[in-house]
């Protein structure tokens, strides 16, 4: 009886536990499209279009536009939730939905949480 209890309650708490996404650097993140990651590199290059609809901000990684290698993405309406963002040169990583943009990787944030330097 006490072997059952104890297989069910294993089995339950792999069940709640969540899944933690995976790392991998910015060169592998095009093999990632699709997948939940943490995507890390050093940050190439930064730039807010204000003058596009949305007012998006780039955060290029391992290489400046326009041969960068993954990007990551906020838009106008989530810069203030994002806070600070990790200057030039500096290594960040982003958590999020790893999808492609014109052949470049990329995941779009939301929120604070999903940035770590």
């Amino acid at each position: 009886m006490k072997a059952s209890r104890f297989l069910v309650l294993l089995l339950l708490e792999i069940a709640i536990t969540p899944i933690s996404a995976q790392t991998v650097s910015a060169p592998e993140a095009k093999n990632h499209i699709g997948e939940k990651a943490t995507v890390c590199g050093k940050v190439a290059s930064e730039r807010t279009a204000t003058s596009s609809r949305g007012e998006p901000t780039f955060i290029n990684l391992d290489a400046p536009y326009p041969n960068q290698v993954f990007t990551i993405l906020i838009w106008g309406e989530d810069r203030l939730k994002v806070g600070t963002l990790p200057n030039e040169g500096s290594r960040v990583c982003a958590t999020g939905m790893i999808q492609e943009y014109r052949g470049v990787p990329e995941i779009v944030v939301r929120g604070s949480g999903q940035l770590s330097k």
